[in-house]
């Protein structure tokens, strides 16, 4: 009996659709003692377990019908007229149609390329920036341009100077995706005169903007910015939201708000899709925010989080060596490294592994295949004794490789 030729059957994008670094990284240290750098998995402390085993039970007991019913696919009202309220979105620009319920804030990835790309369309992103991201993209046929950055976010001037070169070579343009607040990999905010200018930038070339926000809630110090989205009057910011961060992700809530014509498509997408997000997820999740829990919640993480990032940061002090730099974030889950030029990170990470450590090299994360001399180091998941630890672990790998290093 022959065996079946898969990969004649199946799709082009499916054959072209390689695994994440971040996840094959995961699996290989899952059983093991290492200590885990890698993934910016929120710690299971922060999950509000007995809150939501109360809340769980009250909705089934009282709502069973709706609980465990087919729902709208815009998303459960309630919810989200709850998030018109606690994201203070203006009256006279936005209503709650403005606003729809997503399985996680990948799939708001997977609906706005869908929606928006086609093959060979343009995206541009900053260097580095969010692997998953780029993967939702590249699942379209998008091609993705990078814009490096520096601690005030993405860089204006070779922004617009990209953008015309692109526009002389009449390439179509479809987006720019930024992480505005504690960037994912690279922890830095966008200031606020470069969200302006972004904006600015977005009307000349008539752009839509993407802007993912997940780590928002999660301001440790330093002055809260408006969401780009806020500062939006013409309706070209779309900002995917989540509550992964703030109360757990088993719960794959997020949310996408945006002008009603790109709700209205993304709706009508997303029948295509799951037809609606768990609507016993979206009850509990909104019984738990009307009842008062979320911003204790976001209190406590807060806290929590930034004991551990005070951690890596005196950490990475002590135990790194002079010849490397990192970001000093002011909330979210990451710090980004960067080491001398001859480092080569996707190498080093099997010399990481055997000293029990591991964290996520830093090309998975840039575009243009770059940045093989950088790392991200995740402090939200690791106990504070473990990051302390692991720090330690990786810069003796480090060192070793500096004093190996051809003079």
């Amino acid at each position: 009996m022959s065996s079946i030729k898969s990969e004649e059957l199946f799709s082009k994008l499916a054959n072209q659709s390689k695994a994440s670094s971040i996840r094959e990284i995961l699996k290989i240290i899952q059983s093991s003692d290492v200590i885990s750098l890698a993934g910016g998995m929120p710690d299971p402390v922060t999950f509000p377990v007995e809150e939501l085993k109360k809340i769980t039970a009250q909705i089934l007991t009282r709502d069973s019908a709706q609980a465990l019913q087919y729902s709208s696919t815009e998303g459960l009202l309630k919810l989200r007229e709850f998030l018109f309220r606690w994201l203070n979105l203006d009256s006279k620009k936005f209503g709650i149609n403005n606003i729809v319920i997503t399985s996680g804030s990948q799939q708001g990835l997977d609906l706005v390329s869908k929606a928006l790309l086609d093959p060979e369309d343009i995206v541009i992103v900053e260097l580095p920036s969010y692997l998953a991201a780029l993967n939702a993209f590249r699942s379209y046929g998008a091609e993705m341009i990078g814009i490096p950055m520096d601690v005030e976010g993405m860089q204006m001037e070779l922004l617009e100077d990209t953008l015309e070169r692109l526009k002389n070579k009449s390439k179509k343009v479809k987006f720019i995706y930024t992480i505005s607040n504690f960037q994912n990999p690279a922890g830095v905010t966008m200031s606020l005169s470069r969200r302006k200018k972004i904006l600015d930038i977005a009307q000349n070339y008539n752009l839509f903007i993407l802007e993912d926000n997940p780590y928002d809630k999660l301001r440790f110090e330093g002055e809260s910015l408006p969401p780009i989205f806020s500062l939006d009057y013409e309706g070209r910011v779309i900002n995917l939201g989540t509550f992964s961060k703030i109360l757990c992700p088993g719960l794959r809530l997020a949310w996408i708000s945006g002008n009603k014509e790109v709700i209205e498509k993304i709706v009508i997408l997303k029948q295509a899709t799951d037809l609606c997000t768990p609507i016993l997820n979206q009850l509990i999740a909104s019984e738990y925010c009307s009842q008062g829990y979320i911003d204790k919640n976001i209190e406590s993480n807060i806290l929590i989080y930034k004991k551990k990032r005070d951690v890596m940061l005196q950490s990475l002090e002590k135990y790194f060596p002079a010849e490397a730099s990192w970001t000093k974030p002011e909330g979210g889950f990451f710090v980004f490294v960067t080491l001398p030029e001859y480092f080569d990170t996707d190498e080093m990470l099997s010399e990481a592994v055997k000293e029990k450590v591991a964290y996520v090299s830093g090309s998975s994360f840039y575009a243009n295949g770059k940045g093989k001399n950088t790392m991200r180091l995740s402090f939200c998941y690791p106990c504070e004794e473990d990051i302390l630890e692991g720090i330690k672990r990786l810069g003796k790998v480090i060192y070793t490789k500096i004093n190996n290093a051809p003079a």
